[in-house]
C-alpha cells in the first residue's frame, strides 16, 4: 500500500505540510459530501481559497503550539447554523470522514491528538448547537 490514499500511511501531523495535506484532503471530501457539501457551498457559501488556510493555521496551532490562527469556529457554525439548522447526523458524518482522513494517512502522536481533538470538538458544537452531543467511546475528547 505505497501509493493512492495510503502513500502517507506512518506519517504524523508534526509538520504544517503534513497538516496543510491533511486539511486539503479531509475538506475535499466534506465538500463533495451529500450531506456536509450543500452547507458548505450553498449556505456558508465557503471561499475555500480563503478557508482552508484559515483550517490550517487552527490545526498547525492545537498540535504544534504555532501562532497564526484567531477566531471563532463556535460563531461561525452558529451563525450557519441559524441559516440552515445542523442536526446530530451533520456532526457524526464531519467526525467520520474526519477519522476516514486520517486512517488514510497519517498515525503517530499527533495523529493521535487530532483524532481526540476531533471528538470533542463534535462532542461540544453538537452539544451546544443542537442540544444531541456526539459521543464516541472513550477518546471522545473529553477530559
Amino acid at each position: 500500500m505505497t501509493d493512492g490514499p495510503h502513500r502517507h500511511r506512518g506519517r504524523d501531523l508534526d509538520d504544517p505540510t503534513e497538516i496543510a495535506e491533511m486539511v486539503r484532503r479531509f475538506y475535499a471530501d466534506v465538500a463533495q459530501d451529500d450531506l456536509l457539501g450543500p452547507l458548505f457551498e450553498e449556505v456558508a457559501r465557503v471561499d475555500w481559497s480563503e478557508h482552508l488556510p484559515k483550517l490550517t493555521a487552527f490545526w498547525s496551532r492545537a498540535l504544534l503550539d504555532r501562532p497564526g490562527y484567531e477566531g471563532n469556529p463556535y460563531r461561525k457554525h452558529q451563525l450557519v447554523h441559524e441559516r440552515s439548522p445542523f442536526g446530530r447526523a451533520h456532526f457524526e458524518r464531519w467526525l467520520d470522514l474526519f477519522e476516514e482522513t486520517l486512517d488514510g494517512g497519517w498515525r503517530g502522536p499527533k495523529s493521535d491528538q487530532a483524532r481526540a481533538l476531533a471528538h470533542k470538538v463534535a462532542f461540544v458544537h453538537s452539544k451546544q448547537i443542537v442540544g444531541d452531543p456526539v459521543v464516541r467511546g472513550a477518546e471522545d475528547g473529553r477530559a
